[in-house]
């Protein structure tokens, strides 16, 4: 896999789940928040929109720069912090539901991405 590739696949992550977030707010609440977090008004809406904002944002700057491995590895660095939130808000305060652990999902996916983007950048650059 070039670098190149890894970049676009961890873009693509982010532009599915925050388009998600951004066009279909009501839905990510319904299916990713347990019940009694489940709060379906228009701040939350607006929350979660803004938030998938923020990510589509992201996807389409990963798309449009050029990473080196530096960057990769920064990136992966930066992922760390998101497991620690996944696994507390999902297993000692159960606020996400299976289906809100897609975000753990699209952190592996991106950790590993990132991972072989750094290795093809550095082949790349050799």
């Amino acid at each position: 896999m070039s670098a190149r590739t890894a970049q676009f696949l961890i873009a693509a992550v982010f532009l599915m789940l925050g388009g998600w977030a951004l066009l279909a707010p009501a839905s990510v609440i319904g299916l990713a928040f347990a019940e009694p977090y489940r709060e379906a008004g228009f701040i939350n809406r607006f929350t979660i929109a803004c938030f998938g904002a923020q990510a589509v944002l992201f996807g389409l700057m990963a798309l449009v720069t050029r990473w080196n491995a530096a960057s990769f590895a920064v990136f992966a660095a930066a992922l760390l912090p998101f497991f620690a939130f996944n696994y507390w808000f999902h297993y000692r305060v159960p606020v996400l539901t299976s289906i809100g652990m897609l975000d753990f999902a699209g952190n592996v996916t991106m950790l590993v991405l990132a991972v072989l983007g750094w290795r093809a950048a550095r082949r790349e650059t050799a």
